[in-house]
């Protein structure tokens, strides 16, 4: 997860009852294996003492960043949408060196053919 990561800021009052999916999400990104995937990236944690919710703010390699109110989301679901952004990247990334025009858009008719290797069910069959 962290791989597509450049900085990660947490932010929640630690008296909040709100403050559990940012402490969770803290733990995946301090464990080993998440550290051992991106070394270089920031983790910063800031305590507050305030009544405003719990925020994660990430910043992704490309530059973008992406502001969580943390007050209702688990940790995995962040996880989860850290991970499609950065996949989603790395995708775009790879066409763009490769030349290809980016978003790569098919065509309808395209998308209605079977694919190679397939058989057309007979109708026999599809009754069964």
């Amino acid at each position: 997860m962290l791989k597509f990561l450049s900085k990660v800021r947490i932010e929640f009052n630690a008296l909040d009852p709100r403050k559990a999916g940012c402490l969770e999400f803290l733990s995946q990104c301090r464990s080993m294996k998440a550290r051992e995937s991106n070394p270089g990236c920031q983790i910063l944690v800031k305590r507050r003492t305030d009544d405003q919710p719990p925020v994660i703010a990430v910043t992704y390699a490309d530059g973008s960043e992406e502001l969580i109110d943390a007050t209702s989301v688990s940790a995995q679901s962040i996880r989860q949408r850290i991970l499609e952004k950065g996949r989603y990247s790395e995708t775009e990334q790879m066409f763009r060196e490769a030349g290809e025009k980016w978003p790569v858009i098919i065509p309808q008719e395209e998308l209605l053919l079977p694919a190679p290797g397939t058989k057309p069910r007979k109708a026999e069959e599809k009754k069964q």
